[in-house]
């Protein structure tokens, strides 16, 4: 079925409606005949399910960020600094500074998605694992695997995800740090994990939904902090449609979205697609 969908939208149009609209619609529209309660199970997916999606999602806003933000915007002339905030520092947020923007939206919404990034070779020690949560860290760090697990010391489901040097700005930012425990990371280490939690086991697929919207959400607002910084700059790049790998500019908000929708999409929206035909197929054979 899944097949079939994306040939009768076309991918470019799929992916130009937004996983959003399609997944309310398709979710929405197929949702079953109310269940017994005992068939509720059937009706909800495990929150491994959840975090990996996330954690996809991340994924891509975290490259997004890494490499054609902060990469190509130190070359050409932009700065990223860990006290971009300070009013005299023409900076913007380095990418572990990004995602915890991100992570302060994420706690404004409604919905109870933890999101944290964390060390075993922290440059701020209140990033640093402690717990239950450093030994599964390291465990990770031996397999290079997620690990998945009931926090009891905080009451959450939590999932930590390998956070890898990705682009040799992030090698050479923690190699050069004068509070980094650790200076000769190389690129694609593990150099943390991220962290995420929420407080059920299981989750419907239209909170599935509205998590994803809700941490697209905030990754936007983590964009628009930048963007307010960046109206405070003596000489403030060109915000549009153009991005620093073709010179002093930046993208607007609604480019920078459009860009992770485009690169994140397609994954999202086929899994989301997978859950809710197992979910359909599950109510076929209970009739």
């Amino acid at each position: 079925m899944t097949q079939a969908i994306f040939q009768h939208f076309g991918t470019k149009r799929l992916l130009g409606l937004g996983v959003f609209a399609l997944a309310a619609i398709y979710l929405f529209a197929t949702r079953p005949v109310p269940l017994q309660a005992e068939q509720a199970a059937g009706r909800t997916v495990p929150v491994e399910t959840v975090f990996r999606v996330v954690a996809a999602e991340n994924d891509v806003a975290r490259k997004l960020w890494t490499a054609d933000i902060v990469g190509a915007g130190t070359k050409a002339g932009l700065k990223f600094h860990e006290k971009w905030r300070e009013p005299a520092m023409e900076a913007g947020p380095l990418p572990a500074l990004f995602l915890r923007e991100a992570s302060t939206a994420l706690q404004k919404t409604r919905i109870p998605l933890g999101l944290f990034l964390g060390s075993d070779f922290p440059i701020s020690q209140s990033n640093r694992f402690t717990g239950i949560q450093a030994d599964h860290f390291a465990q990770l760090r031996n397999t290079g695997e997620p690990e998945f697990f009931n926090a009891t010391d905080i009451g959450r489901f939590t999932a930590i995800f390998p956070d890898r040097a990705v682009a040799p700005g992030c090698v050479t930012c923690h190699n050069e740090h004068p509070n980094s425990p650790k200076t000769d990371w190389k690129l694609n280490d593990i150099m943390g994990a991220t962290t995420w939690s929420y407080p059920k086991e299981r989750v419907t697929l239209e909170e599935l939904v509205q998590i994803v919207a809700a941490l697209r959400t905030s990754f936007g607002s983590a964009y628009d902090a930048y963007l307010t910084k960046v109206a405070t700059f003596e000489r403030p790049p060109e915000i549009g449609d153009k991005w620093p790998a073709e010179g002093y500019f930046i993208p607007s908000k609604r480019v920078f979205l459009a860009e992770f929708e485009r690169r994140a999409s397609a994954n999202t929206v086929e899994r989301l697609l997978s859950l809710a035909e197992a979910r359909t197929a599950s109510t076929s054979a209970g009739r």
